[in-house]
């Protein structure tokens, strides 16, 4: 089996995995840190701060000169670029970039002589992308949902209701706010088909798993959906690139990086897709059963699903998943932000955590409740910050209660916003910094009555990319892939306890009660 290269153009990084899909191993990993590597972008997060009105943008140039740094590190380095067969990557969803119609034109006539900024810079219409953490476009989204009849029709049609950080209402409001730049535009693609074009010299198109991140394409037509583009911006219909499914081939390397950084000519490109989608197949959760959840400052839970089923109360999202179907996400945004919050309110640390949220306290913590929004929330839409309290006498809030009560919450919360999916999981894969915590992994088994298993997986994005690429262009079968490069960690997997079912049960109709009031 092939040596593939799998690319993550994340926020604040990008990276590379050289990957021996024979032996599952990665050969090499190389990385390029926006802020530390190219300080002159003024974008130490990756991102250029102090944007107004909620404005969160990047500069697409710095992109260009970190995929050039990438490959000049990985051949200073001696790693042997000649035996690549396929390339793919991941790019972070929702980002969107502007280019001239000479775009083509200059990635087809790419010169080895120069770098890549040099030769593209010039072909953008907008200086600036605007990223998923851009909140300026809440006026775009009410026009947009209004148009087309609702959020309600917005999401049916595309998987999502209208939302600020989506490419769709970020093109309206570049179309409305510089109209001769929109004139101007050639083309609008996102950042997984800007990078996937610049590597194969032609453009490339969009992938459904990337292309339902937009608020402009169609779930169930897997087409541009017209009453949404002509609702986004005059023209857009002309400006999109095709629409693709994820095993699509771009066609070979650039003759740039054969020249440049000796990658084998032969070696074939394919379309990439977004970050949450590659992460999905990194994870090993690219068929329906396994629900991965992410433990970070933001919590999130995505899954594999085998109809594109949609959230009634438009909290979650639906995306293409790259190996066909669909996949579900949805967003909480009191993760650790609110672990942090109450360690620090208590003086705990981690340990604490652990043996306080098992050994102090039973299971259901004696029907006390607690809603953990330390921040508004997304998931269920909260407005305004605020912890709740349900069941508890007067001094029984000991930090003991207060641990098992937060942690049993979150993934209480977790198990009810994920119904609508339909699918009863039958292993939840646990990743991020808190999913090492053993009291942690045990109430989210506890909570779903289903095996936790803990994957020694990092970069799922650049995984599942080069995954996907061994798959594409290779025919190298997915399960084997899997086994080898997508393992539990050994002793990792944590077994719900069937005592606690009768608890959880009663917990989850306390919690559904307090939410609802």
């Amino acid at each position: 089996m092939p040596t593939v290269i799998g690319l993550d153009s994340s926020t604040q990084s990008l990276s590379a995995l050289l990957m021996d899909t024979e032996a599952g191993t990665i050969l090499h990993e190389e990385s390029v840190n926006f802020g530390k590597d190219l300080p002159q972008y003024g974008a130490p997060s990756g991102y250029i701060p102090g944007g107004k009105d909620g404005e969160v943008h990047a500069d697409p140039r710095m992109w260009l000169e970190a995929l050039d740094l990438l490959f000049t590190r990985l051949k200073e380095q001696g790693v042997d670029l000649s035996k690549v067969e396929a390339v793919s990557g991941s790019g972070q969803q929702h980002g969107s970039v502007y280019l001239r119609s000479c775009f083509p034109e200059k990635l087809s006539g790419l010169s080895a002589d120069s770098d890549l900024k040099s030769q593209l810079e010039g072909c953008l219409t907008r200086s600036t992308s605007p990223i998923w953490m851009d909140g300026s476009t809440s006026e775009e989204c009410a026009e947009i949902a209004t148009a087309v009849g609702g959020n309600e029709v917005v999401c049916a049609k595309s998987g999502s209701i209208a939302i600020e950080r989506f490419s769709g209402p970020q093109i309206r409001r570049f179309a409305k706010k510089d109209p001769t730049a929109w004139a101007e535009t050639g083309s609008v693609h996102l950042v997984s088909s800007y990078l996937a074009s610049v590597l194969a010299g032609a453009e490339a198109g969009i992938d459904f798993g990337d292309g339902a991140g937009m608020n402009l394409m169609n779930l169930a037509d897997e087409a541009w959906d017209e009453d949404l583009v002509n609702a986004t911006a005059e023209g857009l219909a002309e400006k999109l690139p095709a629409l693709v499914s994820s095993d699509t081939l771009v066609g070979n390397v650039s003759v740039y990086f054969t020249e440049k950084y000796g990658l084998n000519a032969d070696a074939i490109v394919t379309v990439w897709s977004g970050d949450n989608p590659c992460s999905l197949v990194g994870m090993g959760a690219a068929t329906p059963g396994k629900v991965v959840i992410s433990l970070g400052t933001s919590d999130t839970m995505f899954a594999a699903m085998p109809n594109a089923v949609t959230d009634p109360n438009g909290y979650g999202h639906v995306f293409g998943n790259p190996m066909g179907g669909y996949m579900s996400l949805i967003c909480f945004m009191n993760g650790s932000l609110a672990r942090e919050a109450v360690k620090e309110e208590y003086g705990l640390s981690w340990d604490d955590f652990e043996t306080e949220a098992l050994a102090s306290e039973p299971a259901g913590n004696a029907g006390r409740l607690m809603l953990p929004f330390v921040k508004p929330e997304i998931t269920p839409l909260r407005d305004s910050a605020g912890i709740t309290f349900s069941g508890w006498e007067e001094g029984e809030k000991s930090h003991p209660a207060i641990v098992r009560a937060l942690l049993e919450g979150q993934f209480t919360n977790m198990r009810i916003q994920s119904e609508w999916l339909g699918v009863q999981p039958e292993v939840v894969l646990l990743t991020g910094g808190a999913s090492k915590n053993n009291g942690i992994a045990q109430i989210v088994a506890n909570v779903f009555q289903v095996p936790v298993q803990r994957l020694a997986v990092s970069g799922s994005a650049a995984l599942g990319a080069g995954i996907r690429a061994a798959v594409t262009v290779c025919w190298a079968d997915l399960a084997e892939l899997e086994a080898k490069f997508c393992r539990p960690e050994e002793g990792g997997e944590i077994k719900p306890e069937p005592q606690t079912a009768e608890a959880m049960i009663a917990m989850k109709k306390g919690f559904e009660a307090l939410l609802g009031a």
